[in-house]
């Protein structure tokens, strides 16, 4: 099976177009991108995968701020083939390794780490067969969650979103996503202050106010706990 593996990020206008030799999976590690094709119309968001067929037309978008992992692949394992589901929610160790494969790829190309990343996230792949679709009422509040991380997001709100008490909320989202509710809007903030920082000239004040943060200390703080350097250092990088 041959396999290629990019990180890429896509423009706010519609694009469309079709694979005539391989199938593709995309996978956001930040953002969420649009998609329109046969059997699916909607967003697919960060701990998901989209299947796109070979020979099917498909139109997409995304903020360009939005990071994806991309796989072209000549052959899909057959548990993925048989699910013949097309958007389908990843499971928590392959999203931790979707983490990894980023890092890695950002500190060096190295031929020999790749082709072990490649062995080993088909491997995470073929252990998909069990994965479901994510519960609805959790997938509307991730999407508004992507879309908000400039406003507080106080658990009540999100569990009023999903018809939910705070402790079933609670208690779902995690079931469904292997991280709380917490970790994972801090994750999406740091996400999307790092693609902010890489993309962007915005100053860090504006960056801060992006992501939910009033006071750009305590944003810098919270980035330097979670990627080991301060954000002015990593926009040096």
């Amino acid at each position: 099976m041959k396999t290629n593996l990019t990180i890429r990020s896509y423009s706010k206008q519609f694009r469309s177009h079709v694979h005539p030799c391989h199938n593709q999976l995309v996978l956001p590690l930040q953002g969420s991108i649009n998609i329109k094709m046969e059997g699916y119309c909607g967003k697919v968001t960060v701990g998901e995968c989209v299947v796109i067929l070979c020979g099917i037309e498909h139109a997409f978008n995304a903020e360009e701020a939005a990071r994806f992992i991309v796989v072209d692949m000549d052959e899909l394992p057959e548990n993925i083939i048989n699910s013949k589901r097309i958007v389908f929610s990843l499971t928590p160790p392959m999203m931790s390794f979707l983490q990894f494969i980023e890092k890695q790829i950002e500190f060096q190309v190295n031929m020999e780490i790749e082709s072990c990343i490649l062995n080993i996230f088909s491997k995470l792949l073929s252990q998909q067969t069990d994965s479901r679709e994510l519960d609805s009422r959790i997938r509307d509040v991730k999407i508004y969650i992507s879309q908000n991380l400039e406003r507080p997001l106080p658990i009540q709100e999100l569990a009023d979103m999903a018809c939910l008490s705070a402790t079933q909320f609670k208690k779902v989202f995690t079931s469904d996503l292997g991280v709380s509710v917490y970790q994972y809007i801090i994750q999406e903030r740091m996400e999307k202050a790092k693609a902010l920082i890489v993309h962007t000239d915005l100053p860090l004040q504006h960056i801060a106010e992006k992501v939910g943060y009033k006071d750009q200390s305590a944003f810098s703080r919270r980035f330097a706990n979670y990627y080991g350097m301060p954000p002015r250092d990593f926009s040096r990088k």
